[in-house]
């Protein structure tokens, strides 16, 4: 199936349900939806950017968003992929790589729990490197996970 990955409003009706599934499965996993470390704004900004997956009839698949971590380092705030959406991620991920690339970023760094096994095993497979979470993201929780990817 292809997938199409599109800049769109965080505020959509689709973002907003996609963000609320999101939140729902990261409050069952470890405790905590994750909604507190960032605001939309964020996303808006110029130095941030918000993705949406469809299939070509429009069917919403997934998201990703970035914001500006520090000079050349983007974060990936989320990364969401309703089940059974494969490939939904690896296109997200592309985009979201291609989108800070082009926005100047050399780097992007997330952060996961570490119950979040699937997103820990996506991390590992796409080229990203598990780093020391002191080293660049600070009051996270004891099981958080801390990646980087270097893109440029």
């Amino acid at each position: 199936m292809p997938i199409i990955v599109v800049k769109e409003d965080p505020q959509g009706l689709d973002a907003r349900v996609l963000r609320d599934e999101l939140s729902a499965s990261l409050a069952t996993l470890t405790g905590s939806s994750g909604q507190l470390r960032y605001t939309i704004d964020d996303f808006l900004s110029p130095r941030g950017c918000f993705l949406l997956a469809r299939t070509p009839s429009g069917q919403a698949l997934g998201f990703g968003a970035f914001r500006r971590h520090a000079y050349g380092v983007a974060e990936i705030c989320q990364l969401y992929v309703r089940p059974k959406a494969l490939g939904a991620g690896v296109a997200i991920l592309q985009g979201l790589e291609t989108r800070a690339m082009a926005a100047g970023y050399r780097q992007l760094v997330l952060e996961t729990r570490a119950a979040n096994r699937r997103a820990v095993r996506f991390c590992e497979r796409h080229g990203f490197r598990e780093v020391n979470t002191v080293l660049f993201l600070l009051n996270r929780p004891r099981d958080a996970r801390c990646f980087l990817k270097q893109v440029a």
